[in-house]
């Protein structure tokens, strides 16, 4: 069943396990979580795309994915970066990341990921980092320029911080405090990272639009 499920087709995309569960409940107008389905029907390659002009491409490195939820944009920063990346997972909730690591195992056999249950605003015990990537998990805090700062404070001279957020300045009882690229260029640059960047946007179904840019340290 699970691999039927990982192979299923729909108007010619491959959808995983987690797209699958997404789609069913958009298509059957049942109500979702949008943290869980914030982009409705998005796939891998959609994944893909937001992030790729942030990444080097097979260039390795070790990445971490802060709030990495079911590991949608971890997927993609694993199929950008190659198979020689080292990546560092954290997400509050376990079965999440046992979600994750199933998408893993069938996507991305053998990669070098380690599954961190925590709070990232606590104390991680992580390498000098290349690069991070924040995808709708900085919303949940009111002082976002505080969480950046101190994400920031994981990467190495010159390594890139990664957001995917939605566009918006007015939030809901789901995304309480979104926000939009030019106030994440204000963000970045109080919490000491350097030429923000817009690298891509594409529609949503919530909160109109999602966009994805990058700083460096």
């Amino acid at each position: 069943m699970k691999d039927a499920m990982t192979k299923t087709v729909f108007h010619g995309s491959i959808y995983t396990i987690v797209e699958v569960h997404c789609l069913m409940q958009f298509l059957a107008k049942t109500p979702c979580f949008p943290q869980d389905c914030y982009t409705s029907c998005m796939v891998h390659k959609d994944h893909v795309r937001l992030i790729e002009k942030g990444i080097s491409k097979n260039g390795g490195g070790v990445w971490a994915d802060f709030g990495s939820g079911d590991g949608a944009f971890t997927l993609a920063l694993r199929d950008i970066a190659g198979p020689d990346v080292q990546i560092f997972s954290l997400d509050q909730e376990k079965s999440r990341l046992s979600v994750q690591k199933k998408e893993f195992d069938q996507m991305f056999p053998h990669s070098h990921i380690e599954y961190i249950a925590a709070d990232f605003t606590g104390h991680l015990d992580l390498p000098p980092l290349d690069g991070l990537i924040a995808a709708n998990s900085i919303h949940f805090f009111k002082e976002r320029t505080e969480v950046i700062r101190k994400l920031a404070t994981y990467l190495k001279p010159r390594g890139t911080f990664i957001i995917v957020e939605y566009n918006a300045d007015q939030g809901n009882m789901w995304v309480p405090h979104p926000f939009t690229y030019p106030q994440f260029a204000d963000f970045a640059n109080q919490a000491g990272l350097k030429n923000p960047q817009l690298l891509a946007t594409t529609p949503s179904s919530f909160l109109d639009e999602i966009y994805s840019a990058k700083a460096v340290k």
